[in-house]
């Protein structure tokens, strides 16, 4: 039996896999037919989407239903000036979990926009015993240190 955690491992790389060998961009399934690949109920599928793909990861998944449902995976490009623009002032006047944090210095990572040391450094500051607030005040504050982080990350001028 394989542990659950271990099968969304599975299924996110390999959806990270077909997405880094097609030149599109995205890539088109039917979630039925990845979860008879894995051996696991389309629910779980659904709990991988949500969980490792969602768009501070760097990700858009479209989904339609039905007999000839399709799921569409998009990589965003993080490397797009208003991509970035809109999701720093999204980010200033909103709230960031912490797992979205993490998603999102993740990605910060994969790009190599991060090192893997500023990246640790980044986590530690946006860390929910760092941040010793409580909710909803911690996520303010989450979001706007990760939007300053961006804004840093985004200048030409070092």
């Amino acid at each position: 039996m394989v542990k659950m955690s271990n099968l969304v491992d599975q299924i996110e790389r390999y959806l990270k896999k077909i997405l880094q060998d097609t030149s599109q961009g995205y890539v088109v399934i039917q979630r039925s037919g990845l979860a008879s690949q894995f051996e696991c109920a389309p629910s779980q599928i659904n709990y991988v989407l949500s969980t490792r793909f969602s768009v501070e990861q760097g990700y858009l998944v479209e989904s339609r239903r039905g007999g000839g449902g399709y799921l569409r995976i998009v990589k965003l490009g993080i490397e797009t000036p208003d991509y970035l623009d809109d999701f720093i002032t999204n980010l200033s006047d909103g709230e960031l979990t912490q797992n979205a944090a993490e998603g999102l210095i993740k990605r910060l990572a994969e790009e190599e926009l991060l090192s893997k040391r500023e990246a640790m450094l980044v986590r530690t500051v946006m860390d929910r015993e760092t941040l010793s607030l409580q909710i909803p005040e911690r996520d303010r504050l989450r979001a706007r240190l990760m939007a300053a982080v961006l804004r840093t990350l985004t200048r030409e001028d070092f």
